[in-house]
């Protein structure tokens, strides 16, 4: 046997990565594939099928807790119950005034290793917002809510809650008591509820994961189903064209992008930023720096990771990457980019693929944000 390079699985990753074609069964890449229509008909509904997402589909009935204006905006907060779970709260946004119908935007807010916020972490409904919310678009926003930021450009944006984070995140009290125990106590050090919640949170994700799979799911395929029923109802209001919709995130908000593109042809524009590498990147290299969130079973047979996203074409998908993201490695990113470029210039689209690397770590600061709103603006806008 040759030298081995140092991956997650030691002297397996070699034969591992060598179970994987590439292209993949259902790449758009394969020869076979000629003509883009027929070829996402195909590998979508395969897509859909390796989700193995939860049924009881129905748009929601969204509750108005409260309305405000603040920002130059005008907000709603509200409320929808799904079949399973506590209550969903989103926060939709719009420029205060506006009229007639607009495009619309789901917000998809980051995971963070921060669960007990939510729609929080993008958006901001007052001068005086949590400290740790402040701190959190410090470190990876450039000290700005974008999703108000993309609202203020003539968007409605919708902003919610997903499987496991903020309203819809997990109570101790309905756990055992020994797993419970288990994992509060970990760090009982941890300065505050928050922060004690946060660890347990870490922890028990691969309960979570575990649980689902023993149910026949898998995690993508639940918060897939959670950000659809957003997208129900955004395209339902009377004040958004439900021909233009898009959505976009930042990490966990780009996985949410990747998975949700994918599956929803009512998506007809997409910014993935922070979360874009390679099926071979995870198994090889970065697994660990990742949640149980990122993983569909035996899809990596039929479509690498960047050609989810890739569902999507011809309709406009741009990436933003950070060249020194410990998230990923940088090769691999390359190889993402390879990959989606070739999808979109088969499909006859080159021009509505578009992948930028940015200097710095992992985040979504503001000349990022301009170059997003820039593309929104240029395919919801026309």
């Amino acid at each position: 046997m040759g030298t081995m390079t140092p991956n997650m699985i030691g002297a397996y990753g070699e034969w591992a990565a060598q179970t994987m074609p590439d292209p993949a069964r259902l790449s758009f890449r394969q020869p076979m594939f000629t003509n883009v229509e027929a070829w996402r008909a195909v590998a979508r509904a395969r897509y859909r099928e390796t989700l193995l997402a939860p049924g009881g589909a129905a748009t929601p009935l969204a509750v108005v807790q409260h309305q405000l204006e603040f920002d130059g905006l005008s907000m709603e907060h509200l409320q929808w119950q799904l079949p399973y779970g506590p209550p969903t709260e989103a926060l939709l946004l719009k420029p205060a005034g506006a009229t007639g119908k607009l495009p619309g935007i789901v917000g998809l807010h980051d995971h963070g290793g921060n669960k007990y916020f939510g729609l929080r972490k993008i958006t901001r409904m007052s001068k005086d917002p949590h400290p740790a919310m402040l701190r959190h678009q410090q470190h990876y926003y450039g000290g700005v809510a974008w999703a108000n930021e993309l609202a203020r450009r003539g968007y409605v944006v919708l902003v919610h809650d997903t499987f496991t984070f903020g309203s819809r995140r997990m109570r101790l009290a309905d756990l055992p008591a020994n797993i419970r125990n288990n994992l509060v106590e970990t760090n009982p050090e941890a300065a505050d509820e928050i922060q004690r919640y946060n660890q347990f949170a870490g922890n028990h994700e691969h309960l979570i994961a575990k649980s689902l799979f023993s149910a026949g799911m898998t995690w993508p395929g639940v918060f897939v189903f959670d950000d659809q029923r957003a997208v129900d109802y955004l395209a339902s209001r009377p004040d958004v064209d439900a021909t233009r919709i898009g959505c976009g995130g930042l990490s966990g908000g780009g996985l949410r992008t990747v998975m949700l593109t994918g599956a929803d042809e009512r998506i007809r524009c997409s910014c993935c930023v922070g979360m874009m590498t390679t099926w071979r990147d995870y198994l090889l290299n970065k697994c660990y720096t990742h949640t149980w969130m990122c993983y569909v079973p035996g899809l990596p047979r039929d479509l690498d990771y960047p050609e989810v996203l890739g569902l999507g074409a011809p309709n406009p998908v741009l990436v933003l990457n950070n060249r020194q993201d410990a998230l990923f490695t940088l090769p691999e990113m390359e190889r993402a980019d390879r990959i989606l470029t070739e999808v979109y210039k088969k499909a006859g689209a080159p021009e509505r693929y578009r992948a930028t690397f940015y200097d710095g770590p992992h985040k979504f600061d503001r000349e990022m944000q301009k170059e997003a709103f820039a593309w929104f603006d240029r395919w919801l806008k026309s």
